[in-house]
Protein backbone atom coordinates (compact mmCIF):
# COMPACT_ATOMS: atom_id res chain seq x y z
CA UNK A 1 0.00 0.00 0.00
CA UNK A 2 1.13 3.54 -0.66
CA UNK A 3 0.57 6.79 1.21
CA UNK A 4 1.46 9.41 -1.32
CA UNK A 5 4.73 8.17 -2.79
CA UNK A 6 5.62 6.15 0.33
CA UNK A 7 5.32 2.37 0.38
CA UNK A 8 3.72 1.31 3.66
CA UNK A 9 3.05 -2.25 4.70
CA UNK A 10 2.67 -5.31 2.50
CA UNK A 11 1.47 -4.72 -1.09
CA UNK A 12 -1.93 -6.33 -0.54
CA UNK A 13 -2.25 -6.38 3.22
CA UNK A 14 -3.54 -3.83 5.72
CA UNK A 15 -1.30 -1.30 7.45
CA UNK A 16 -0.43 -1.92 11.10
CA UNK A 17 0.61 1.42 12.58
CA UNK A 18 1.91 2.56 15.96
CA UNK A 19 0.01 5.60 17.23
CA UNK A 20 1.85 8.72 18.34
CA UNK A 21 1.73 8.91 22.15
CA UNK A 22 3.21 11.59 24.36
CA UNK A 23 6.09 10.32 26.53
CA UNK A 24 5.71 6.84 25.02
CA UNK A 25 6.63 6.67 21.34
CA UNK A 26 10.19 7.88 21.58
CA UNK A 27 12.87 6.40 19.33
CA UNK A 28 13.66 3.29 21.45
CA UNK A 29 10.01 2.29 21.77
CA UNK A 30 9.29 2.87 18.09
CA UNK A 31 12.22 0.67 17.12
CA UNK A 32 10.98 -2.07 19.45
CA UNK A 33 7.55 -1.95 17.79
CA UNK A 34 9.07 -1.86 14.33
CA UNK A 35 11.10 -4.96 15.15
CA UNK A 36 7.86 -6.64 16.23
CA UNK A 37 6.18 -5.93 12.90
CA UNK A 38 4.72 -2.41 12.93
CA UNK A 39 4.51 -1.22 9.32
CA UNK A 40 4.36 2.49 10.16
CA UNK A 41 5.38 4.39 13.29
CA UNK A 42 4.91 7.97 14.46
CA UNK A 43 6.87 10.17 16.83
CA UNK A 44 5.52 11.72 19.98
CA UNK A 45 3.59 14.81 19.00
CA UNK A 46 5.57 17.99 18.59
CA UNK A 47 4.18 21.43 19.44
CA UNK A 48 4.72 23.73 16.46
CA UNK A 49 5.56 26.88 18.44
CA UNK A 50 8.14 25.04 20.53
CA UNK A 51 9.76 23.60 17.44
CA UNK A 52 9.91 26.97 15.66
CA UNK A 53 11.52 28.51 18.75
CA UNK A 54 14.12 25.74 18.94
CA UNK A 55 13.02 24.19 22.23
CA UNK A 56 15.29 21.24 23.07
CA UNK A 57 12.34 19.02 24.03
CA UNK A 58 10.72 19.58 20.64
CA UNK A 59 13.98 19.16 18.74
CA UNK A 60 14.69 15.85 20.51
CA UNK A 61 11.40 14.47 19.24
CA UNK A 62 12.63 14.79 15.67
CA UNK A 63 15.20 12.01 16.18
CA UNK A 64 14.51 9.18 13.75
CA UNK A 65 16.45 6.08 12.70
CA UNK A 66 16.78 4.33 9.38
CA UNK A 67 15.64 0.99 10.81
CA UNK A 68 12.23 2.33 11.84
CA UNK A 69 11.10 3.57 8.40
CA UNK A 70 8.58 4.47 7.24
CA UNK A 71 8.19 6.96 10.08
CA UNK A 72 6.05 10.07 10.45
CA UNK A 73 6.62 13.14 12.60
CA UNK A 74 3.40 14.38 14.18
CA UNK A 75 2.88 18.12 14.66
CA UNK A 76 0.15 20.04 16.40
CA UNK A 77 -0.89 23.67 16.41
CA UNK A 78 -3.50 25.99 14.91
CA UNK A 79 -1.49 28.97 13.68
CA UNK A 80 -0.93 28.44 9.97
CA UNK A 81 2.43 30.27 9.62
CA UNK A 82 3.89 28.43 12.63
CA UNK A 83 2.62 25.10 11.37
CA UNK A 84 4.25 25.76 8.02
CA UNK A 85 7.54 26.69 9.66
CA UNK A 86 7.34 23.63 11.90
CA UNK A 87 6.61 21.36 8.94
CA UNK A 88 9.66 22.65 7.09
CA UNK A 89 11.82 22.20 10.18
CA UNK A 90 10.45 18.69 10.74
CA UNK A 91 11.09 17.79 7.11
CA UNK A 92 14.79 18.56 7.61
CA UNK A 93 14.94 15.53 9.95
CA UNK A 94 14.09 13.27 7.01
CA UNK A 95 10.71 11.72 7.92
CA UNK A 96 8.68 9.79 5.37
CA UNK A 97 5.46 11.55 6.40
CA UNK A 98 4.28 14.56 8.38
CA UNK A 99 1.11 13.98 10.40
CA UNK A 100 -1.14 16.72 11.77
CA UNK A 101 -2.63 16.04 15.19
CA UNK A 102 -6.29 17.08 14.97
CA UNK A 103 -7.49 14.73 17.68
CA UNK A 104 -5.72 15.31 21.02
CA UNK A 105 -8.53 15.69 23.55
CA UNK A 106 -6.49 16.98 26.53
CA UNK A 107 -7.99 20.25 27.78
CA UNK A 108 -4.81 22.33 27.71
CA UNK A 109 -4.38 21.49 24.02
CA UNK A 110 -7.93 21.20 22.67
CA UNK A 111 -9.11 24.14 24.78
CA UNK A 112 -6.84 26.55 22.94
CA UNK A 113 -7.94 25.34 19.53
CA UNK A 114 -5.14 22.85 18.82
CA UNK A 115 -5.57 19.09 18.40
CA UNK A 116 -9.25 18.17 18.66
CA UNK A 117 -10.03 21.86 19.15
CA UNK A 118 -9.90 22.14 15.36
CA UNK A 119 -13.08 20.05 15.21
CA UNK A 120 -14.99 23.06 16.58
CA UNK A 121 -13.79 25.29 13.72
CA UNK A 122 -13.72 23.42 10.42
CA UNK A 123 -12.68 26.54 8.49
CA UNK A 124 -9.57 26.74 10.68
CA UNK A 125 -9.08 22.96 10.37
CA UNK A 126 -9.12 23.28 6.59
CA UNK A 127 -6.81 26.28 6.61
CA UNK A 128 -4.21 24.52 8.76
CA UNK A 129 -4.22 21.39 6.59
CA UNK A 130 -3.94 23.39 3.36
CA UNK A 131 -1.09 25.46 4.80
CA UNK A 132 0.98 22.42 5.76
CA UNK A 133 0.27 20.54 2.52
CA UNK A 134 1.35 23.61 0.58
CA UNK A 135 4.88 23.62 1.98
CA UNK A 136 5.59 20.02 2.98
CA UNK A 137 8.06 18.13 0.77
CA UNK A 138 6.67 14.79 2.07
CA UNK A 139 3.09 13.46 2.19
CA UNK A 140 0.87 14.96 4.88
CA UNK A 141 -1.50 12.75 6.87
CA UNK A 142 -4.24 13.62 9.36
CA UNK A 143 -5.21 12.03 12.69
CA UNK A 144 -8.50 13.15 14.17
CA UNK A 145 -11.64 12.10 16.04
CA UNK A 146 -15.31 11.78 15.13
CA UNK A 147 -16.15 15.26 16.35
CA UNK A 148 -16.23 17.49 19.40
CA UNK A 149 -19.15 15.69 21.08
CA UNK A 150 -22.14 13.52 20.19
CA UNK A 151 -24.06 16.55 18.94
CA UNK A 152 -21.21 17.61 16.67
CA UNK A 153 -19.97 14.53 14.82
CA UNK A 154 -18.37 16.05 11.72
CA UNK A 155 -16.05 13.29 10.56
CA UNK A 156 -17.71 12.73 7.17
CA UNK A 157 -17.32 16.40 6.32
CA UNK A 158 -13.75 16.33 7.63
CA UNK A 159 -12.89 13.26 5.53
CA UNK A 160 -14.04 14.92 2.32
CA UNK A 161 -12.37 18.19 3.29
CA UNK A 162 -8.90 16.82 4.04
CA UNK A 163 -8.90 14.86 0.78
CA UNK A 164 -9.70 18.04 -1.12
CA UNK A 165 -6.90 19.80 0.74
CA UNK A 166 -4.34 17.28 -0.53
CA UNK A 167 -3.86 15.09 2.52
CA UNK A 168 -2.43 11.65 1.71
CA UNK A 169 -4.17 9.54 4.39
CA UNK A 170 -6.65 9.83 7.25
CA UNK A 171 -6.56 8.17 10.67
CA UNK A 172 -9.71 8.32 12.79
CA UNK A 173 -9.90 7.61 16.51
CA UNK A 174 -13.52 6.49 16.75
CA UNK A 175 -14.46 8.60 19.77
CA UNK A 176 -15.41 12.25 20.19
CA UNK A 177 -13.25 14.76 21.96
CA UNK A 178 -15.70 14.85 24.88
CA UNK A 179 -15.29 11.10 25.41
CA UNK A 180 -11.53 11.27 25.81
CA UNK A 181 -10.78 7.59 26.46
CA UNK A 182 -14.11 6.85 28.15
CA UNK A 183 -16.86 4.69 26.71
CA UNK A 184 -16.33 2.52 23.67
CA UNK A 185 -14.85 3.53 20.34
CA UNK A 186 -17.59 3.37 17.70
CA UNK A 187 -16.02 1.47 14.82
CA UNK A 188 -19.28 1.57 12.83
CA UNK A 189 -18.27 5.02 11.62
CA UNK A 190 -15.38 3.58 9.64
CA UNK A 191 -17.66 2.10 6.98
CA UNK A 192 -19.34 5.49 6.51
CA UNK A 193 -16.02 7.30 6.37
CA UNK A 194 -14.82 4.77 3.80
CA UNK A 195 -17.69 5.85 1.55
CA UNK A 196 -16.90 9.54 2.04
CA UNK A 197 -13.26 9.47 0.94
CA UNK A 198 -10.88 7.55 -1.29
CA UNK A 199 -7.90 8.30 0.98
CA UNK A 200 -6.16 5.42 2.75
CA UNK A 201 -8.20 5.10 5.94
CA UNK A 202 -6.70 3.89 9.22
CA UNK A 203 -8.89 3.08 12.21
CA UNK A 204 -7.89 3.75 15.81
CA UNK A 205 -9.37 3.23 19.26
CA UNK A 206 -9.81 0.21 21.55
CA UNK A 207 -7.49 -2.13 19.64
CA UNK A 208 -6.09 -4.17 22.50
CA UNK A 209 -5.64 -7.57 20.85
CA UNK A 210 -4.99 -9.10 17.45
CA UNK A 211 -8.63 -10.12 17.34
CA UNK A 212 -9.68 -6.49 17.90
CA UNK A 213 -7.54 -5.43 14.94
CA UNK A 214 -9.05 -8.13 12.75
CA UNK A 215 -12.59 -7.02 13.66
CA UNK A 216 -11.79 -3.37 12.99
CA UNK A 217 -10.46 -4.23 9.53
CA UNK A 218 -13.76 -5.89 8.69
CA UNK A 219 -15.26 -2.39 8.57
CA UNK A 220 -13.39 -1.78 5.34
CA UNK A 221 -10.58 0.45 6.60
CA UNK A 222 -7.12 0.03 5.10
CA UNK A 223 -5.21 -0.24 8.33
CA UNK A 224 -5.27 -0.25 12.10
CA UNK A 225 -3.40 2.15 14.38
CA UNK A 226 -2.57 0.73 17.79
CA UNK A 227 -1.80 2.99 20.73
CA UNK A 228 -2.36 2.01 24.36
CA UNK A 229 -2.65 -1.64 23.35
CA UNK A 230 1.04 -1.64 22.38
CA UNK A 231 2.49 0.07 25.46
CA UNK A 232 3.02 -3.16 27.41
CA UNK A 233 2.47 -5.52 24.50
CA UNK A 234 4.65 -4.50 21.54
CA UNK A 235 4.19 -8.08 20.33
CA UNK A 236 0.66 -7.09 19.28
CA UNK A 237 1.94 -6.23 15.80
CA UNK A 238 3.43 -9.68 15.23
CA UNK A 239 0.37 -11.28 16.78
CA UNK A 240 -1.96 -9.34 14.49
CA UNK A 241 0.00 -10.01 11.31
CA UNK A 242 0.16 -13.71 12.10
CA UNK A 243 -3.58 -13.85 12.74
CA UNK A 244 -4.31 -12.03 9.48
CA UNK A 245 -1.91 -14.09 7.39
CA UNK A 246 -2.18 -17.54 8.97
CA UNK A 247 -5.62 -17.39 10.54
CA UNK A 248 -4.38 -18.51 13.91
CA UNK A 249 -3.28 -16.94 17.18
CA UNK A 250 0.33 -16.80 18.26
CA UNK A 251 0.90 -18.00 21.82
CA UNK A 252 1.47 -15.17 24.32
CA UNK A 253 5.11 -14.28 25.00
CA UNK A 254 6.71 -16.36 27.72
CA UNK A 255 8.48 -15.04 30.80
CA UNK A 256 11.91 -14.95 29.16
CA UNK A 257 10.56 -12.94 26.24
CA UNK A 258 8.74 -10.47 28.45
CA UNK A 259 11.60 -9.92 30.85
CA UNK A 260 14.00 -9.72 27.92
CA UNK A 261 11.88 -6.99 26.38
CA UNK A 262 11.99 -5.03 29.64
CA UNK A 263 15.75 -5.30 29.69
CA UNK A 264 16.08 -4.31 26.04
CA UNK A 265 13.79 -1.30 26.32
CA UNK A 266 15.37 -0.12 29.57
CA UNK A 267 18.84 -0.38 28.09
CA UNK A 268 17.95 1.50 24.91
CA UNK A 269 15.92 4.14 26.76
CA UNK A 270 18.82 4.81 29.14
CA UNK A 271 21.16 5.27 26.19
CA UNK A 272 18.68 7.64 24.55
CA UNK A 273 17.20 9.65 27.42
CA UNK A 274 19.90 9.31 30.04
CA UNK A 275 20.22 6.80 32.85
CA UNK A 276 18.54 8.67 35.71
CA UNK A 277 15.45 9.62 33.72
CA UNK A 278 15.12 6.23 32.07
CA UNK A 279 15.34 4.25 35.30
CA UNK A 280 12.87 6.56 37.03
CA UNK A 281 10.33 6.58 34.22
CA UNK A 282 10.57 2.87 33.53
CA UNK A 283 9.19 2.07 36.98
CA UNK A 284 5.66 2.67 35.66
CA UNK A 285 6.11 -0.07 33.04
CA UNK A 286 7.20 -3.04 35.13
CA UNK A 287 3.72 -4.10 36.19
CA UNK A 288 2.43 -3.93 32.62
CA UNK A 289 5.10 -6.31 31.35
CA UNK A 290 5.55 -8.56 34.35
CA UNK A 291 2.60 -8.12 36.72
CA UNK A 292 1.12 -11.59 36.35
CA UNK A 293 4.41 -13.50 36.60
CA UNK A 294 5.16 -15.52 39.75
CA UNK A 295 6.99 -13.55 42.42
CA UNK A 296 6.60 -10.17 40.76
CA UNK A 297 4.74 -8.59 43.69
CA UNK A 298 7.70 -9.39 45.94
CA UNK A 299 10.18 -8.06 43.36
CA UNK A 300 8.39 -4.82 42.52
CA UNK A 301 9.30 -2.83 45.70
CA UNK A 302 12.96 -3.52 45.02
CA UNK A 303 12.67 -2.38 41.40
CA UNK A 304 11.08 0.87 42.62
CA UNK A 305 14.22 1.76 44.58
CA UNK A 306 16.91 0.93 42.01
CA UNK A 307 18.72 4.01 40.69
CA UNK A 308 21.09 2.57 38.08
CA UNK A 309 20.27 0.93 34.77
CA UNK A 310 22.88 -1.83 35.02
CA UNK A 311 21.60 -2.79 38.48
CA UNK A 312 18.01 -2.93 37.21
CA UNK A 313 19.01 -5.08 34.25
CA UNK A 314 20.97 -7.40 36.50
CA UNK A 315 18.08 -7.76 38.92
CA UNK A 316 15.67 -8.51 36.08
CA UNK A 317 18.05 -11.13 34.68
CA UNK A 318 18.30 -12.75 38.13
CA UNK A 319 14.51 -12.76 38.36
CA UNK A 320 14.27 -14.45 34.99
CA UNK A 321 16.77 -17.09 36.08
CA UNK A 322 14.73 -17.72 39.23
CA UNK A 323 11.77 -18.55 36.98
CA UNK A 324 13.85 -20.92 34.90
CA UNK A 325 13.75 -18.46 32.01
CA UNK A 326 17.27 -17.01 31.71
CA UNK A 327 17.72 -14.01 29.43
CA UNK A 328 20.62 -12.06 28.00
CA UNK A 329 21.09 -8.55 29.36
CA UNK A 330 22.03 -7.32 25.90
CA UNK A 331 19.37 -5.52 23.87
CA UNK A 332 17.11 -7.94 22.02
CA UNK A 333 16.93 -5.95 18.80
CA UNK A 334 19.51 -4.43 16.54
CA UNK A 335 20.01 -0.70 16.41
CA UNK A 336 20.41 1.60 13.46
CA UNK A 337 21.87 4.96 12.67
CA UNK A 338 20.03 8.06 13.80
CA UNK A 339 19.11 10.34 10.92
CA UNK A 340 19.14 14.03 11.73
Amino acid sequence: MRIGAVDVGPPKGPILALAPMDDVTDLPFRRICKAQGADLVFTEFVQSDQLVHGAKRAEKRLDIADDERPVGIQLYGSAEPRMQQAALRAAEAGPDLIDINCGCWVKKIAGRGDGAGLLRDLAKFESVVRAVVEVSPVPVTIKTRLGWDDDNVVILEVARMVEQCGAAALTVHCRTRKQGYTGDADWSWLARIREATSLPLIGNGDVRTAEDAQRMLESGCDGVMIGRGAIHNPWIFAQTRHLLDAGERLPPPDAATRIGMCIALLRETAAYRGEARAVREFRKHYRGYLGDLPGFDALRPELMTIEHEAEARGRLAAYAASLGAPVDTVSSYSGGSTAR
